[in-house]
Order: C-alpha cells, then structure tokens, then sequence
C-alpha cells in the first residue's frame, strides 16, 4: 500500500487470507506524524503481519523522489518487495489502485506491478495480482482494468468490526465520515479486488488529467506545496523506468 490506513478498504479479505503487508510511508502528510500504529492495530485485529517495507519513507519524502526523478528509489523498492514474494512464496498480491487521486497511491501501484512481474520471472510461477479503489465506491472498477474482480462478501459481524476498525483509526476520521456520507455503509459490506493488466505500463490515459494536479496547484497556490506533481513531467516516467527495469531483467 501507498499509505497506512488502505488496509481497511480490504479488511475482510485480510481477514481471510492473513496477509503480510507491505506499505512504502508512513501516512505523515504535510504535518509530520506517522500514523503506523493505527495500521498496526488493524493487522493484529486480523490476524495479518507487517511486511519488510512498513513505513518506509515519508510523505514528503515520496513526493520528493517523483519530483526529483530518483526513481532508483522505487526500482530499488520493488526490487525488495519482488524479493519477499519469492521468499514467501507469495501467489497472490493485492493493493492500491491507479485512481488518479494521489500520486503516492499510483506510484505504488507502478512498484506492485514491477515487483509481481520481477518476482513471477524469478519464481516460474504466476502470481495474480489484484487493484482495488481507495477513493471511489468499492464496486468501481478502474478505468484500465482486465477481467471479473475477486468478491468477498463479508457477514454482518465481520462488517461491524470493519466498521469499528475504521472509526478508531483516528488519524482518518475525516476521510472515513466522508467515505460514509458519500456511499453509505452497505457498499463496504462487498470488496471488490480487481485483475491488473500488468501489459499496461502506466494504467492511466495520458491525455486525462489526474486529480492530483490541480489539487497540487491549489496546495501551490496556499504556500503548503512548493511544486506539484504532474503524470506527464513526474509519474508516467516513474512507471516508464520500472517497466524498462523490468524488460531488462525478464
């Protein structure tokens, strides 16, 4: 995951499948404070445990490193994480969505992609990998998708204690009241994790234009941002450098 706190849109999967979790920053924002302990809390509820890369990097310095066109940084994740799976044996790997929200939760998407095709060609082995939304509703199906997403459909005790998992993540109040004032409670009941096509370099359309621009500009505008992140100058690079990493390696 891009940030700490995706995990709930998937918690009855996590639930069912106990997986290890993998999340490049640590959910600070432009305030500075890591929200990791919130997400720890989720995992020990279901039984899932933190992965090698868990916090890794700030907000500001992930967006530091798109800016900076260190994508060294990236490759170097997604080599790792390629690297657990192979040791883990891993078969099957889930996470954040190409939504055009958040330029972390896209770049994220770029090193699961990276890492699941290095790790299939050092394993002689599939591995399904699956997307699923963090903004829109969890029956949205990305815009660039391939197939029948995976269901899992949770009881009624199962979704009360989603429910009370994401009112206590504090640090995501505002993001949770407003997740149920848009969609209501009964959509979070069914998630929805979605086939990748990982023969689709950049997942996005590069003639659309991606919320994350003119919210940077504005956060520009309000002197909280210095620059801001475009998919043409910034992410459509970033994923154009793993995949060539990954061309070259298989």
């Amino acid at each position: 995951m891009g940030h700490p706190g995706h995990e709930l849109r998937v918690y009855g999967w996590m639930a069912a499948t106990q997986p290890v979790v993998h999340v490049i920053t640590d959910g600070s924002g432009h305030g500075g404070a890591s929200r990791v302990h919130s997400t720890n809390a989720v995992l020990h509820g279901v039984g899932a445990a933190p992965g090698s890369i868990y916090g890794r990097m700030t907000d500001r310095e992930i967006y530091a490193a798109m800016l900076d066109g260190d994508h060294d940084r990236f490759i170097t994740l997604a080599e790792e994480l390629a690297d657990s799976f192979v040791r883990d044996r891993v078969d099957v790997v889930a996470g954040d969505a190409v939504e055009g929200f958040n330029p972390s939760h896209d770049a994220c998407r770029h090193v699961i992609n990276a890492a699941v095709r290095l790790a299939s060609f050092s394993s002689r082995r599939p591995i399904a990998c699956y997307a699923f939304p963090l903004e829109a509703a969890p029956s949205q199906p990305p815009k660039r998708g391939c197939g029948e997403p995976l269901q899992v459909r949770l009881d009624d005790p199962l979704l009360e204690r989603k429910l009370q998992a994401a009112h206590a993540y504090s640090e995501l109040q505002e993001e949770v009241a407003r997740a149920l004032d848009r969609f209501g409670a009964a959509p979070f009941r069914t998630e929805y994790l979605w086939p990748v096509d990982l023969d689709d370099p950049c997942a996005w359309d590069p003639d659309g234009v991606p919320f994350y621009e003119s919210y940077g500009a504005q956060r520009v505008t309000g002197g909280i941002y210095q620059r801001v992140v475009t998919f043409g100058q910034h992410v459509k690079p970033l994923a154009d450098a793993l995949w060539c990493h990954c061309a070259d390696r298989v």
